[in-house]
C-alpha cells in the first residue's frame, strides 16, 4: 500500500483539489491511503478562533465566519448545485467547533487548541473525498483520530503504537482508495491530539509504519528536496537521492522540506519517502532511503532567521564548567529557548536560540544577575552541509560574522 500526503499549499483552492485528481489520474489510485492536510492557510485561521475564544469573545463569530466563508467559497467553485449535502456536511463540522466552545469548561489553552484547530483537517477531507465521489473515483473516508493513539500532553504528544499498530490493522481496508487526516490524533478519553504543527506528513510516516507501506510521497509545490530554501537563495539545486542518516542531519538543523519526525518511522521498516512535485507528477522528484549519503554531493544550505545568540561569561572569570551549563539548560528549558548552536570555552558559553514563545526578556534579566552578558536579536544562523570554500565565502560576503563553527561536514555561522 502507498501512502500520499497532500499539504495545504496544494489543496488551497478549488484548482488545487482538482489538481489532486489530476494527480491521482496519472499516478494510479488503487491500494493508496490520502493524508491530506487543513486548506491553505486554514490552520492559522483556526488557531484565531482559539485566541479570540480566550482573548477576544467578541470578535469570535468574525473569526469563525471567515473559515467558513474561506471554505463556501471553495464548495461552491466545486458543487454547482446549492443542495448538495456537502453544503451541510461544512455547517455540521462548524457546529461541532461553536457548541464545543460554549460548553467548554476548561482553562487550559492547549487542551482548547487542540480540540479547534483540527477541524482543518476534518473539513478538508470531508470536502475532498466527496469531491472524489463526484468525479468519480471511490473512497473511504476515516477519522485518523480512530487510528493514531496518544497520550494527552495536548499539542506535544508521544504516540502509543501498540494501539495505534492495532486499529491501523482492524480499520483500514488496504483493497481500495482511503483518505483521511493529518495532524490529528485521539488520547484514551477519545479527545482530539495534535501531533505539533507540519505534523501531517509524521502521520504518513506512522501510519506507513503501521501498514508495512511500500512508499510514502509527499506532494509539494517544489520539485523535491533542493539543496537551499528558495525563499532566501537566488540558486537551487534538486537533490536526487538522500539517505535517511543525511535527511535527519538536513532535518536537525532546521531544513523545512521534511519534518524531523517523520523519518524514524520510515528508517525502522527501511520505507522509501519520495519528495514529488504535485505540477509535475511524473517528474522523479527525490528519493529518501537507505544508500548512499547525499547524491549530487553539493553544499546544502539551511536558514533560520530571528535568531538570538547569547554570549555569557562568568563574572568573577572562574571556569564555566557542568555545573554552569546545566543551570543555564535548565533555564533554557523553563523559559522554552530552542537551542540550535553551542560553543563554549574555559570562561565563556555561546548559545544560540530560537525565541519561539516570546519569553527572552525575562531570560535575560535573570542571566544578567549571574552572568556577564552580551546578545544580539534578530541574528540568522546559516548551517552548510558538505561545506565548501566558496559556500562560505558566498555567505560571508556582505554579512557580519558573529560566531562561526566548524567541523568535519558542518559548518555553521551566525550572521547580522
Amino acid at each position: 500500500m502507498r501512502i500520499f500526503k497532500f499539504g495545504g499549499a496544494s489543496v488551497k483552492d478549488a484548482d488545487g483539489i482538482k489538481n489532486v485528481v489530476s494527480v491521482l489520474r496519472q499516478t494510479g489510485h488503487d491500494d493508496t491511503l490520502l493524508v491530506v492536510s487543513a486548506m491553505g492557510k486554514t490552520t492559522n485561521a483556526m488557531e484565531a478562533i482559539v485566541d479570540a475564544y480566550f482573548n477576544d469573545k467578541e470578535s469570535l463569530p468574525f473569526a469563525i465566519q471567515e473559515v467558513v466563508a474561506y471554505h463556501d467559497a471553495i464548495l461552491k467553485d466545486l458543487f454547482p448545485q446549492d443542495q448538495h449535502p456537502i453544503f451541510q456536511k461544512l455547517k455540521s463540522l462548524v457546529e461541532e467547533v461553536t457548541g464545543f466552545l460554549a460548553w467548554n469548561k476548561s482553562p487550559k489553552y492547549n487542551f482548547v487548541y487542540d480540540q479547534v484547530v483540527g477541524y482543518g483537517e476534518l473539513i478538508s477531507t470531508s470536502i475532498i473525498s466527496t469531491y472524489l465521489n463526484e468525479v468519480g473515483i471511490p473512497n473511504r473516508w476515516l477519522d485518523v483520530r480512530d487510528l493514531i493513539k496518544t497520550d494527552a500532553s495536548y499539542r506535544d504528544v508521544t504516540v502509543n503504537w501498540e494501539k495505534t499498530q492495532q486499529n491501523v490493522s482492524e480499520e483500514i481496508d488496504r483493497g481500495q482508495l482511503n483518505i483521511t487526516q493529518g495532524f490529528l490524533g485521539s488520547d484514551d478519553n477519545n479527545f482530539t491530539t495534535t501531533l505539533g504543527r507540519e505534523g501531517s506528513d509524521y502521520t504518513a510516516a506512522i501510519l506507513a509504519y503501521c501498514l508495512n507501506a511500500t512508499s510514502v510521497t509527499i506532494w509539494k509545490d517544489v520539485p523535491g528536496v533542493l539543496n537551499a530554501d528558495p525563499r532566501y537563495f537566488e540558486k537551487t539545486q534538486l537533490l536526487n537521492n538522500i539517505s535517511y542518516r543525511e535527511a535527519i542531519e538536513l532535518a536537525f538543523y532546521g531544513a523545512s522540506v521534511i519534518h524531523p519526525k517523520t523519518l524514524q518511522p520510515l528508517q525502522g521498516k527501511e520505507i522509501p519517502l519520495h519528495v514529488k512535485s504535485f505540477l509535475n507528477p511524473k517528474d522523479p522528484g527525490t528519493t529518501v532511503g537507505k544508500g548512499i549519503g547525499i547524491e549530487p554531493n553539493i553544499p546544502c544550505f539551511i536558514v533560520k532567521k530571528n535568531q538570538v545568540l547569547l554570549k555569557l561569561s562568568s563574572l568573577d572569570f572562574s571556569f564555566i564548567v557542568e555545573d554552569s551549563i546545566s543551570e543555564l539548560f535548565k533555564l533554557f528549558h523553563e523559559y522554552k529557548m530552542k537551542v540550535d548552536l553551542i560553543q563554549n570555552s574555559a570562561i565563556s558559553f555561546s548559545v544560540c536560540v530560537d525565541n519561539k514563545f516570546g519569553r527572552l526578556e525575562d531570560l535575560l534579566q535573570l542571566l544578567k544577575s549571574r552572568f556577564k552578558l552580551v546578545y544580539h536579536e534578530g541574528v540568522s544562523l546559516y548551517t552548510i552541509r558538505h561545506f565548501n570554500e566558496e559556500a562560505v565565502a558566498s555567505l560571508q560576503n556582505g554579512h557580519e560574522v558573529l560566531l562561526e563553527q566548524r567541523g568535519k561536514e558542518t559548518l555553521q555561522l551566525v550572521v547580522k
